[in-house]
């Protein structure tokens, strides 16, 4: 009885096996050559985080913090490196400085359109007369 039980679980094994068509698999999600990149410098940043942490509580001499962090930092830099280059054979332009904001001038003075009176500060409404208030040109 055992044995019988034992070869239709097994038949039925083989035939949803053979049932089942590589078409049905769903396609595997694509990699990123980026993930593992990411990951080592999250792991970079956490291991200074911890070396300064042990650093601070005395657990490490200063020669030892000292060639610790540098290493580690060579090491983050070969990575974001190694980042850059992905990012420039793929096609991404290259990071560039945030471009200077524009100075802006200040006003001299608001003017009200109905009365023509002039007041140094921004107001919603003029003092003399109450009506809406706009920049002076």
């Amino acid at each position: 009885m055992i044995i019988a039980i034992t070869c239709v679980v097994a038949i039925a094994v083989i035939a949803f096996i053979l049932g089942v068509r590589p078409k049905d698999i769903p396609e595997p999600e694509p990699v990123s050559p980026f993930q593992h990149l990411d990951e080592r410098k999250a792991a970079i940043y956490e291991n200074l985080r911890d070396l300064q942490f042990e650093y601070r509580l005395g657990k490490l001499s200063d020669d030892d913090y000292q060639s610790t962090k540098k290493d580690l930092q060579k090491e983050l830099a070969r990575v974001l490196a190694e980042v850059d280059k992905l990012k420039n054979a793929a096609g991404a332009p290259p990071a560039t400085p945030p471009a200077p904001a524009k100075v802006v001038i200040p006003p001299t003075g608001f003017v009200c359109p109905a009365c023509g009176a002039k007041f140094p500060t921004a107001l919603k409404f003029c003092g003399e007369c109450g009506k809406p208030m706009r920049l002076a040109q």
